[in-house]
């Protein structure tokens, strides 16, 4: 049974040395729970679950007579946002970004409430920039707005941000310097403050989802900048599916998923197969009494977005944005209309010029999910397409990925699809279907 009660979260082990820095796993100090009405933990460990960030990383740190210390560095980086070994990447999607450490989104930033921190960020870029701890409480001096409150980080320098954290939640990092372009070409990561307390909003599994939009012209390898709205290019993580890894998942785990968006529109975002609480924004977390139960939840722009969920019902459910042209890969716009349209013979002209030509998108667009699997695309581009499932084309991509629970699960390892029960599955019902109209498109690319 759902309830508020099963959803006080309990923890994993502890976290790992290569999340929370160089040595042994982070251990706030001992002390007695406070909240004694949270529900115990699934497992052994008094550590914090470290955060998960698919296809990313966290940024580790040393000490410094008391102080965590980071580095950051701001640098171009070439993303592979889809890989030429992941099934409908075929020559693969490699974008000329701007990030931090070879990487974007950045590398997550972990640390505790109360923890001192220093945070040094080198510019290798080739123009000025700063950083920007969104949504956090400190000292005017280190809010990093360019002009405002610091000089610019020129090319080649160096600038030290040193304060005490003294709040929780899911907040960010990102440049307040020439804005549009840095931002847009990827500029941003998470910064995830703990409770200094590890019985507090403990959770199984904890995962990071920066949600990013780009103008990506087919062919070509840099976006633009300049486009306000009109992007054909979305992400999870940088990543578009099929190339997003999976959140692996055990029945039973209380999981949340901290969800961030610094893009020019906001996101619903929604899961299958169950409900989750809002819990926390970038103004830290929600108190119980207000949570909200949801199935799909609005995350506006500039926004960070916690939701939690007592993952109960096993399979492979989807997750992903709710607005359509969000879940597709790199589409064309401005193209013409041509639903209802009979285009046979205007195609029959038009392979007598050019042979090969096909006139789409008179029935939908759902056929070109396999046309796709044989027509050539564009240099460094991807199919509007998403990838192969287990019972055909997935026809989903952008920001889309899938939470696989099992039973038994590896967290380190993809179980591969979902088996589905018997006499769990829809089926076709042979008395009551007529057959299929013939492909107008059979045989084209073969």
């Amino acid at each position: 049974m759902f309830s508020r009660r099963r959803l006080l979260f309990s923890s994993a082990a502890g976290a790992g040395s290569a999340l929370f820095g160089r040595g042994a796993a982070a251990q706030p100090p001992a002390g007695n729970p406070t909240h004694s009405h949270l529900a115990p933990a699934r497992h052994s460990g008094g550590g914090r679950t470290p955060v998960i960030t698919p296809n990313g990383t966290s940024l580790p740190y040393r000490m410094e007579n008391g102080v965590k210390v980071f580095h950051l560095t701001a640098e171009p980086v070439k993303r592979e946002f889809l890989s030429p070994t992941v099934p409908g990447g075929t020559d693969g999607f490699t974008v000329n970004c701007w990030g931090y450490n070879g990487m974007t989104p950045g590398p997550t930033i972990e640390a505790f409430e109360g923890d001192r921190v220093r945070i040094y960020v080198t510019n290798k870029l080739p123009e000025g920039t700063s950083i920007h701890w969104h949504g956090f409480i400190l000292p005017n001096g280190m809010d990093g707005v360019s002009g405002l409150t610091q000089p610019k980080i020129a090319p080649g320098e160096t600038f030290a941000y040193e304060f005490t954290l003294k709040q929780t939640g899911t907040l960010m990092y990102h440049p307040h310097f020439d804005e549009m372009t840095q931002i847009a070409l990827g500029m941003h990561g998470f910064f995830v403050i703990h409770p200094r307390d590890a019985a507090v909003r403990r959770v199984d599994r904890d995962f990071a989802i920066f949600l990013n939009e780009w103008s990506i012209k087919p062919g070509t390898a840099t976006p633009d900048p300049t486009v306000m709205l009109d992007f054909n290019v979305f992400t999870f993580n940088s990543r578009v599916f099929p190339g997003t890894d999976p959140m692996l998942v055990r029945i039973g785990d209380r999981v949340r998923i901290r969800i961030a968006n610094l893009t020019m529109d906001s996101h619903p975002m929604h899961i299958h197969g169950h409900k989750f609480y809002v819990t926390g924004t970038d103004a830290g977390p929600i108190q119980q009494s207000a949570w909200i139960p949801e199935n799909t939840t609005n995350v506006p722009v500039g926004a960070t977005r916690d939701i939690e969920f007592v993952a109960d019902n096993p399979g492979d459910w989807a997750f992903h944005c709710h607005k359509s042209h969000h879940t597709m890969n790199q589409m064309g716009h401005g193209l013409p209309n041509l639903l209802g349209v009979d285009a046979t013979n205007t195609e029959q002209r038009l392979n007598a010029l050019t042979p090969g030509t096909m006139v789409m998108g008179t029935t939908g667009m759902g056929d070109m999910s396999d046309m796709q699997q044989v027509l050539a695309t564009p240099r460094n581009s991807i199919a509007m397409r998403g990838g192969d499932g287990p019972y055909g084309s997935i026809d989903m991509g952008g920001m889309f990925t899938v939470v696989k629970i099992r039973e038994q699960i590896d967290y380190g390892r993809d179980p591969g699809w979902y088996e589905q029960p018997r006499g769990t599955s829809a089926y076709r019902v042979d008395s009551m279907s007529v057959p299929a109209a013939p492909n107008p498109h059979e045989g084209h690319g073969k």
